[in-house]
């Protein structure tokens, strides 16, 4: 493994994440973990440094094992299909009218975070919408969904979007401790959030409920034992839940990376995809939606 040519391939280069997946190429597990902090001390000042650093370094430590065949994250899946899990919704979603709301092509939706969007969700005569895990939104090509490791903004959708009224309660799926409850109170943000940490034989992992209502705080807090089908929270309004239709960002986070503050990321890239899908893999391993609901 040559540092140097590593380096001097970063070096100007657009797309840091492409040139250490590519570097990542043959390594040993122990080499490609070893490999950023090498790669720091032959960048020193260079601007790429900067770059990298102010990335979330476990992501990036994930990209250069994906590009030497190792994986990015546990895999929860065989896990996840052995356990019973209590539904987030009383009822069911899939025992209750839905239908699927697709950003870019549900013809005549209002955005998500237009208010117009209420009346016509109302007007579609079901209980229950459906935002795909997995999809490309053209509402996240703004740049605060841009980092400095690449001009790529992340626009793929990592978790599924349930839309219900406000004050509709969430059910706590899993046995759980209360990792963090937190207000992320940016615009489009997730307003009310709460994170919860649960045991695997892959080791812990997490689940994240974002578009939460101001009942949050009352119900759950940190370090507090949760039951399967507890409730945990409620569906915040437009004030409270930064800024959008009544619905329940719900995520899985088999690794944390380097996020602590009670947020995570909730899109990803698509050019890394196939990383992200390993750190947070698809949530209906949890809401067990028949497949045919998203087609």
């Amino acid at each position: 493994m040559d540092i140097q040519a590593i380096a001097a391939t970063l070096r100007g280069a657009d797309d840091l994440y492409a040139v250490l997946r590519r570097a990542g190429a043959g390594l040993t597990a122990e080499a490609a973990d070893a490999l950023l902090p090498a790669l720091y001390a032959a960048l020193g000042d260079a601007p790429e440094a900067a770059r990298l650093q102010s990335v979330d370094q476990s992501l990036l430590r994930a990209v250069i094992r994906a590009g030497a065949g190792l994986p990015a994250a546990p895999s929860l899946a065989g896990h996840l299909q052995a356990c019973a899990v209590a539904p987030l919704f009383q009822p069911d979603i899939a025992s209750r009218s839905h239908m699927v709301l697709r950003c870019d092509e549900t013809p005549g939706m209002p955005a998500y975070s237009d208010p117009s969007f209420d009346a016509w969700f109302a007007g579609q005569g079901v209980d229950y919408g459906l935002g795909p895990y997995g999809e490309k939104r053209s509402v996240y090509r703004a740049a605060q969904f841009a980092d400095a490791a690449s001009p790529e903004r992340r626009m793929i959708h990592m978790g599924i979007d349930v839309f219900a009224p406000a004050g509709t309660a969430v059910h706590a799926p899993l046995p759980a401790v209360v990792q963090s409850v937190v207000y992320n109170a940016d615009p489009l943000d997730y307003g009310h959030t709460l994170i919860l940490r649960h045991d695997s034989a892959a080791g812990p992992f997490h689940t994240l409920y974002g578009h939460l209502g101001g009942s949050l705080p009352g119900l759950c807090q940190p370090g507090q034992l949760v039951a399967a089908g507890q409730v945990v929270a409620h569906l915040g309004d437009w004030p409270e839940n930064g800024g959008w239709a009544p619905h329940l960002h719900f995520q899985m986070m088999a690794d944390m990376l380097d996020q602590k503050g009670g947020n995570f990321f909730g899109v990803g890239h698509e050019s890394l995809w196939d990383i992200w899908q390993q750190i947070c893999p698809d949530p209906n391993l949890i809401l067990r939606l028949p497949e045919r609901v998203f087609g």
